[in-house]
């Protein structure tokens, strides 16, 4: 069973940074793809970020790109993403999710198990 909890959310100014980090509870978070994707108001769900199971390969949406980094711990079974030089529109529910599958992915229906999210709020 993959119980996925994300921490680490919060209000910021704009220019600041935030630590999110994702929790796995199974025995499998070593053998899973794992993702970040967030959801702002009246918006749909995108991708932020993805790690291979090793954590040799990241991808990023090109908006976070030079700004966040994702990475993980397989000793701790933890995924993380330090979002730095934060703006307004990084605001939202930000979520991990894994995925059993080997190759990277970046829509959500690729998916197969997802954290509760958490909120971070960047401030003008």
């Amino acid at each position: 069973q993959v119980q996925l909890v994300e921490s680490g959310g919060g209000l910021v100014q704009a220019g600041g940074s935030l630590r999110l980090s994702c929790a796995d509870s199974g025995r499998t978070f070593s053998s899973s793809t794992m993702g970040w994707f967030r959801q702002a108001p009246g918006k749909e769900r995108e991708f932020v970020a993805g790690i291979s199971r090793s954590g040799s390969s990241t991808y990023y949406a090109d908006s976070v790109k030079g700004r966040f980094t994702i990475s993980r711990d397989n000793a701790k079974n933890t995924m993380y993403l330090q979002m730095n030089t934060l703006k307004p529109e990084d605001t939202g529910i930000y979520y991990c999710a894994s995925r059993r599958g080997f190759s990277l992915a970046t829509v959500p229906h690729e998916y197969n198990y997802w954290g509760q999210g958490t909120q971070v709020t960047v401030s003008s």
